[in-house]
């Protein structure tokens, strides 16, 4: 009798705790209305700025959809019905604006409920190529841009996971990379294994990410092959034309002059350990009808790299055309073995390779730091950048590729993260192979299009940079009450271009102006998306943590709150971490406050018609300078950063000081369970896909280059588990079940619930179902934001 009434009573407890079947939920009205909110249209215009193409975009797609059958391989999610992504966004509908007539109309001829991607303007921009994706097949189709009429291109299916799906050759021929037609069928999965998965080390370090979505057995190396693989066609009016195998190719690029092909496939062995960017390569230039004239290269597998940021194969990379040439190969070679660590005058080197391609290659440039980037201009005149992440630096340089051994010219040299200093990025224009090459002035100068930041916010501006002196000179900037920036440079000789401007309660539309004769014609009028929020109150608060760092974050209001007469709002403060190698670069101000607010799914402006003041993007920077490692003082700067936040808010008159919550996702949520860890500022924490135990990041997690095994009390510190048994703040756990991020995988969230729950603790672990580390999902969006709504409403704003 006595074990009878024991076990009611453990049947009872267990029935009392365990968590009932939960349906997806809503949030209030005003969430809701905010979240469901149409997406606005995108973009994009001709390089002669006359015809505009207006894209509809597909809204959040259902949990059905989302949880249709999906292959994770090799670091990629394929929808396997159909040979594309399984996670990917699509156009719904695409309308014509010829700019000069002023009239618009739509693309016709299309099936019902089309899925849109891929759109490309042809060389002479009389057509746009596209595909169109469905349940069974990826097609490719065209539009003629003068009428709007749409046309399937072929039948064949496309593949649009490993290389491009298709590639303009000339305004009569496209490039295809077409599913096999003798692909026969899918491998079936085996009833039983024919033996263990084995892996086997080789006796050399080879640290890794803690990637997801790898390869882990045979069978998948199987699905691998089968899905990844396609076959180049050319398609034209007259036909189509295979020229050249099946193969699992991530590069079809034809030269500039249109005679050659530049090839790379993937090959065998694969990888477990990483994704298939480094799985073994072959690297071909082939004639049009896809007869081999030579073999770049045969790279082996690259499973096996030096620790570091800075680190990279010690194979040829990034094989390219040269823009400004008919037929010129140039790639990449690292002069340190790939290691950054070893102490070398230069650490890269860039070598070209002209047609017909039987002479050595040459060598055109050597950088300092690791190879970032090259923009062609003309046979005088081409940028190589270079950088250096540890110490986050780049430099831009100026060379003369008809002359390698004039030395480079250093125009820019400075931290990636001073944006004050940074000059912007450079006009291209359209070359006679119709690449785009550096826009060049008759006095020798660049225009440069930049964010423009600086201590009034950022302010976007046109400037031009004189490749001689270095000295630059701003034509045209943004001024208030908006936030405008160049969206496309029309014609750089006349200054006509087309701007994208925004204010806080005016969404982003187009104009096109001539800035030299001072006149601006409207292009766009897309109304407000979330009418909701035109009375929000938008403020850029700037305030110092107590070491003197200067710090900001953008406040928005209630409609009509004031502070004399409404007294003290509850808080919700959102923010993501950020490490600097300077202070004065982590003080500089960032956003602006005349920028459109939009309200995206993951945004915490929901809140301010909850009756909350929301403080997002709070700065929470994470300074280490010289050979100090930000890491090394990381949860005493982030409790000095929300200290600075809380007694901001707080002061203003603003915030309750007993009724804010923090926020965050990815590292974000690490930042917040730390906060709640080691500080009483909050009442509440919500925390979403993040990482807590950093053991289980081992080799290095974002700009941490230790490894656990060099700086074991790092990592230690750092880890909110580690801290559990301090964290009594209520915190919501979220997390997406298929979490593709490298090391925020779900078990991170499970884990720390589980110590939390351990030590008497008081947190909820929401798990959404078929999400990655982005959530997607009408109903997993909707019920996030009903889990948050109640989590601030319960313990913040009561």
């Amino acid at each position: 009798m006595r074990k009878l009434i024991l076990s009611l009573s453990l049947f009872i407890t267990l029935h009392t705790y365990a968590q009932d079947a939960l349906k997806y939920q809503t949030p209030p009205k005003s969430i809701l209305d905010l979240a469901m909110a149409a997406p606005s249209p995108s973009t994009d215009f001709n390089s002669k700025g006359d015809v505009m193409l207006i894209m509809e975009r597909t809204s959040y797609p259902t949990i059905e959809e989302l949880s249709q059958p999906e292959y994770k391989l090799a670091g990629a999610r394929i929808n396997p019905a159909n040979f594309g992504p399984s996670r990917a966004g699509y156009i719904t509908a695409i309308r014509i604006k010829n700019i000069k007539g002023n009239n618009e109309y739509a693309v016709t001829g299309l099936p019902a409920n089309a899925r849109i991607g891929n759109i490309s303007w042809s060389p002479s921009q009389k057509s746009i190529a596209f595909t169109l994706t469905d349940n069974s097949r990826i097609t490719l189709w065209k539009a003629d841009v003068a009428t709007g009429a749409a046309t399937q291109q072929s039948t064949r299916a496309l593949n649009d996971i490993a290389g491009p799906a298709f590639t303009w050759i000339d305004d009569n021929r496209i490039l295809a990379l077409a599913v096999p037609a003798a692909i026969g069928k899918a491998p079936e999965k085996p009833v039983a294994p024919a033996g263990p998965t084995v892996q086997q080390t080789s006796g050399k370090a080879a640290p890794a990410a803690t990637y997801q979505d790898m390869l882990k057995n045979p069978y998948d190396e199987q699905l691998f092959d089968y899905y990844f693989q396609s076959e180049p066609v050319i398609i034209s009016a007259t036909g189509e034309q295979v020229i050249g195998k099946p193969a699992i190719y991530v590069t079809a690029s034809p030269s500039p002059d249109n005679q050659y092909l530049l090839m790379e496939s993937l090959h065998r062995p694969y990888s477990y350990l990483v994704g298939a960017h480094r799985f073994p390569t072959e690297v071909e230039i082939w004639k049009m009808n896809g007869e081999l004239v030579k073999k770049l290269a045969s790279n082996p597998l690259d499973e096996v790299r030096p620790k570091g940021f800075d680190a990279t194969s010690n194979y040829p990379r990034y094989f390219s055309w040269r823009n400004d040439a008919p037929a010129t190969i140039w790639w990449v070679q690292a002069l340190d073995g790939g290691d950054p660590k070893k102490e070398v005058p230069f650490r890269d080197v860039v070598n070209t390779l002209p047609a017909p391609f039987s002479a050595a290659p040459q060598e055109l440039v050597k950088t300092m730091n690791r190879f970032a980037g090259i923009s062609w201009a003309n046979n005088q005149l081409a940028l190589v950048s270079d950088a250096n992440s540890t110490q986050q630096k780049v430099k831009v340089s100026r060379i003369n590729p008809a002359n390698p051994s004039q030395a480079p010219v250093t125009l820019i040299d400075r931290s990636e993260n001073d944006r004050y200093n940074d000059p912007g990025t450079p006009v291209t224009i359209k070359n006679q192979y119709n690449r785009s090459v550096l826009y060049v002035s008759p006095s020798h100068e660049l225009l440069m299009t930049a964010p423009g930041a600086s201590p009034e916010g950022d302010r976007p501006f046109l400037s031009s940079f004189n490749l001689n002196t270095g000295k630059q000179n701003i034509l045209w900037r943004s001024a208030a009450p908006y936030y405008e920036q160049v969206a496309d440079v029309i014609d750089p000789a006349r200054l006509v271009v087309v701007t994208a401007r925004e204010s806080v309660s005016s969404p982003v539309n187009y104009y096109l102006q001539n800035l030299k004769k001072k006149t601006s014609v409207a292009l766009t009028a897309f109304p407000h998306p979330q009418p909701q929020l035109k009375g929000v109150q938008k403020q850029l608060l700037k305030y110092k943590r107590k070491d003197g760092v200067d710090l900001t974050a953008m406040l928005y209001l209630p409609e009509g709150y004031d502070s004399a007469k409404d007294g003290r709002l509850p808080v919700l403060m959102w923010a993501y971490p950020r490490e600097y190698k300077s202070a004065s670069d982590a003080a500089q101000v960032r956003g602006s406050a005349y920028r459109f607010t939009r309200v995206n799914y993951g945004s915490p402006i929901f809140w301010v018609t909850r009756g909350f003041a929301v403080m997002d993007a709070t700065e929470m920077p994470i300074v280490g300078e010289g050979d100090k490692e930000p890491n090394d003082t990381f949860i005493d700067q982030l409790v000095m950063n929300a200290e600075a936040a809380v007694n901001k808010i707080t002061e203003m008159g603003v915030g309750d000081k007993d009724r804010i919550a923090v926020g965050g996702h990815s590292y974000g949520a690490f930042m917040t369970s730390n906060l709640l860890a080691h500080t009483n500022l909050f009442k509440a924490g919500i925390s979403r896909s993040g990482a807590y135990n950093r053991t289980l990041t081992p080799f290095g997690f974002q700009n941490e280059q230790r490894t656990y095994w060099q700086a074991p009390e790092v990592y230690y510190k750092m880890s909110p588990f580690s801290y559990a048994d301090k964290l009594k703040t209520p915190i919501l756990l979220i997390h997406g079940e298929a979490d593709n991020n490298s090391g925020t995988f779900p078990i991170q969230s499970e884990r720390l619930y589980n110590a939390i729950k351990g030590n008497g603790g008081t947190a909820r672990l929401v798990f959404l179902p078929q999400e990655s580390h982005g959530y997607a999902a009408q109903e997993s969006i909707l019920h996030m934001l009903w889990e948050m709504d109640e989590w601030l409403m319960k313990y913040v704003k009561q």
